[in-house]
């Protein structure tokens, strides 16, 4: 069994990636293999809407000529998916935007290809706006018939624009090992471990 990690943040090693670090170790202790993906800082567009992938039925995107395809692949691959972002404005990154308006669309163009698959958000911030960038996740979640994860508090981590001020959010990493546990546990009820 598989959970996929998809980092929104341009900062590789930043808070964001420090937050599914944490969730990783959690998954890993239960037996779930994991995978991280970058998409922040990545070349990706968003969606041409030009309505190839309904056309065509492919389980691709027609644009070829980003990191689009690549990732999609991985999404199909995995059981579960968390896709996490810094908050930018209130909300997500760009580049999660392109991937997840992209992902939605050929998903749903090619019967449903997220039904039933296990999603989680997490969100890290400096101060505001982290709930709202929460929603824009959970939003794909929701209209692909995944089953959303949640914790003993929403999927957030604080932490300033240093890169690793999230560590010191206790609360936040517990989120995370809790978020963690609970994917696991779902993953096992549903049969995919």
């Amino acid at each position: 069994m598989k959970v996929i990690g998809i980092n929104g943040s341009p900062r590789r090693e930043g808070n964001t990636a420090k937050l599914l670090d944490a969730l990783f170790e959690t998954l890993q202790k239960e037996g779930i293999e994991t995978e991280l993906v970058q998409v922040g800082g990545t070349d990706i567009r968003g969606c041409l809407s030009c309505y190839a992938c309904i056309r065509n039925k492919d389980r691709q995107c027609s644009a070829k000529k980003d990191v689009f395809n690549a990732i999609f692949e991985k999404m199909l691959e995995a059981d579960g998916m968390v896709l996490a972002s810094p908050t930018y404005f209130a909300d997500i990154t760009p580049e999660l935007k392109a991937l997840i308006d992209r992902a939605g669309f050929v998903s749903r163009a090619n019967g449903g290809l997220f039904r039933h698959k296990v999603g989680a958000a997490v969100i890290s911030l400096r101060r505001g706006g982290g709930i709202h960038a929460y929603d824009s996740i959970n939003h794909l979640f929701q209209i692909c018939q995944m089953f959303i994860v949640g914790s003993s508090y929403w999927n957030l981590g604080f932490g300033g624009r240093e890169g690793n001020e999230v560590l010191n959010d206790q609360e936040g990493l517990n989120n995370m090992q809790d978020l963690g546990q609970s994917m696991a546990f779902l993953l096992g009820k549903l049969g995919t471990r």
